[in-house]
């Protein structure tokens, strides 16, 4: 399924919300992410983003402002399962009705007039998890993380023998996937012997870092022992988020074999709290990272023209940091990288169509990771191991602090934005994270 260029995405569209038309928004009237926020003593419920207001989708519902295909059950719950569950066509149907209610157009009367009921100030909301993860699946399709990373953990094999036939993942702790605006303990664990041969330590990681990713979240699913063939899989994304997958470096490298991370990343993953819808980035498709000559042909099943022609996703991706002495001191965070969607090795629709080619159901509501999305030049590396060398080059702060790894105190923060001549450009808020110290053992 290819997402449709159409009105929704004018760049010409304005909303009767004036902040959504200041050209600075992550949030104007194209974009249209969804969320599940809470205002007073309101219960949790799903909203929109429109500029720094949000929309009421429970009140609209009750207003009967919105399509009949969109029933109350999927409208009044504290998570966006249910609403994911009705798939694409049904979520690319109440974006349509959303932007008309929104717009500056005669359409909006009915939003306008009950505006007071409808609207409410984000920054006087919480926000929430997006959807109840059942199941969290991280891939590692980022290949100049794969190589740049798997040169510092596992330099004897940098590279896996299959890294260019699979997309490979792991399957990560649902339970511990939190919204990106709280606080993250550093984990305690097992680290490496010193030496060879010795008892290994345990206390708190030594080498806490982050890792750029975006999530995605899946719509309708399949059952189980049913699979879903690549030129479908695109229809079974929903929308994007910004995805944090932190990682303690050193308790990785001594546990991490044979079996994969555990310990090392279960701790806390986090995602921003707005869902991108895949409609809200049809202008920003690009085709699929062109394989360097020599690569293998992807098998069969993970290989389709449309997939190869627009299966990328053009996003500039932000890490900022900022010290607990900035902060104090009235410094604004430092951004230590940029990278972008264009550098996975592997796109979103073949990583669905591998996920389940055995069979595997995924869930409405299930997230997805893509794996750290570093880019070719040092400025993109996407995790602290590769931008440091493992802490042997660390960076250096305009106020003069250095980092090789994160310490208590520091904040990280992911932002994400579009942008492409001749459309508005959206962005996905941001994801953050404030290091605190590790609980005593």
């Amino acid at each position: 399924m290819k997402p449709a260029i159409d009105k929704t995405h004018d760049p010409e569209l304005r909303s009767f919300i004036k902040t959504a038309n200041d050209g600075v928004t992550d949030f104007p009237i194209q974009n249209l992410p969804f969320g599940i926020f809470s205002h007073r003593s309101k219960e949790p419920g799903p909203g929109i983003a429109i500029g720094d207001q949000i929309f009421d989708l429970r009140a609209a519902h009750r207003l009967g402002l919105l399509p009949p295909d969109i029933p109350g059950e999927a409208i009044e719950q504290s998570s966006l399962n249910a609403l994911f569950a009705l798939g694409r066509d049904a979520l690319t149907g109440l974006r349509h009705a959303l932007s008309e209610l929104l717009s500056e157009a005669e359409s909006s009367a009915p939003a306008r007039h009950h505006a007071i009921d409808l609207l409410v100030q984000m920054s006087d909301s919480s926000l929430h998890r997006p959807t109840n993860v059942g199941n969290y699946t991280d891939f590692y399709a980022g290949i100049y993380h794969a190589q740049a990373a798997g040169a510092l953990l596992t330099p004897e094999n940098p590279l896996p023998a299959n890294y260019k036939w699979v997309p490979i993942a792991y399957h990560g702790r649902a339970s511990s996937v939190q919204i990106g605006r709280g606080d993250i303990r550093r984990p305690v664990g097992q680290l490496p012997p010193a030496q060879p041969g010795e008892a290994p330590e345990f206390g708190p990681c030594k080498r806490l870092d982050f890792e750029l990713e975006l999530g995605f979240y899946v719509t309708g699913g399949n059952a189980l022992s049913e699979s879903i063939p690549l030129k479908n899989a695109a229809g079974h994304i929903a929308g994007y988020s910004l995805l944090n997958d932190w990682s303690a470096r050193d308790i990785q490298r001594w546990e991490m074999f044979p079996l994969g991370p555990f310990l090392s990343k279960s701790f806390a993953t986090s995602v921003s709290p707005w869902v991108v819808t895949a409609d809200a980035l049809a202008p920003f498709r690009v085709p699929a990272m062109e394989r360097p000559a020599g690569d293998p042909r992807p098998l069969g099943y993970l290989l389709d023209d449309d997939d190869q022609a627009s299966g990328g996703l053009d996003i500039d991706l932000r890490v900022l940091l900022s010290t607990g002495r900035m902060r104090r001191e009235g410094d604004m965070p430092a951004e230590i990288l940029r990278s972008n969607a264009r550098y996975l090795y592997w796109t979103t629709a073949q990583m669905v169509a591998h996920h389940t080619v055995n069979g595997c159901n995924l869930h409405p509501g299930d997230l997805i990771g893509t794996g750290t999305i570093s880019g070719p030049r040092d400025a993109e590396l996407g995790s602290m191991l590769e931008l440091t060398a493992a802490g042997s080059r660390p960076i250096t702060l305009p106020n003069g602090e250095m980092r090789g790894f994160l310490e208590d105190g520091d904040e990280i923060t992911f932002r994400g934005r579009c942008q492409r001549q001749g459309f508005a450009s959206i962005g996905f808020g941001h994801c953050s994270g404030t290091i605190k110290t590790s609980h005593s053992h």
